[in-house]
């Protein structure tokens, strides 16, 4: 799954500024980092989960720039853009039995955490059926692999 995003994304990496809200082990983060991001924000609200993007982010070494907030990301999402930071890339795999997911869509969108030509990717169930149209996001992409599904939302 993270081959695929990486190589749609590729040309989009290089400097951009990626936001990854339901981080996880930070694993896909720092891998932006590693494929010439320059700035990597990872929003996760479990400890241990933290924990470990923290001794991951050690292991591998600094590139970029790399910050870690422990947050819900209905939380953090709005206070992002609030300080005004703004993302080139924001990749969202909420919990896949979640309710979460249209929530933070259109939270991304109504924020404005997403920069000019930016692009909102989501990570879900491939069974799951995301709304074409979320706010002012307009879905342009699917990719199965497996049982995932990742759907690219831009402006439109």
């Amino acid at each position: 799954m993270r081959q695929t995003l990486f190589d749609v994304l590729a040309p989009r990496l290089p400097g951009c500024r990626f936001l990854d809200a339901f981080a996880g082990s930070g694993a896909v983060g720092l891998e932006a980092l590693s494929r010439g991001a320059a700035c990597s924000v990872l929003v996760e609200k479990g400890a241990p989960a933290i924990r470990a993007i923290r001794e991951n982010a050690r292991v591998l070494g600094g590139r970029g720039e790399l910050r870690v907030f422990r947050q819900d990301a209905r939380i953090a999402l709005p206070a992002l853009a609030e300080r005004g930071e703004r993302f080139d890339v924001v990749y969202l795999d909420p919990p896949y039995d979640s309710d979460l997911y249209a929530g933070v869509i259109a939270l991304t969108d109504a924020s404005g955490l997403l920069a000019e030509g930016g692009v909102v990717v989501v990570e879900h169930f491939h069974k799951r059926v995301l709304p074409e149209r979320i706010g002012g996001l307009l879905r342009g992409r699917e990719i199965r692999i497996g049982d995932h599904r990742l759907s690219f939302y831009t402006r439109g």
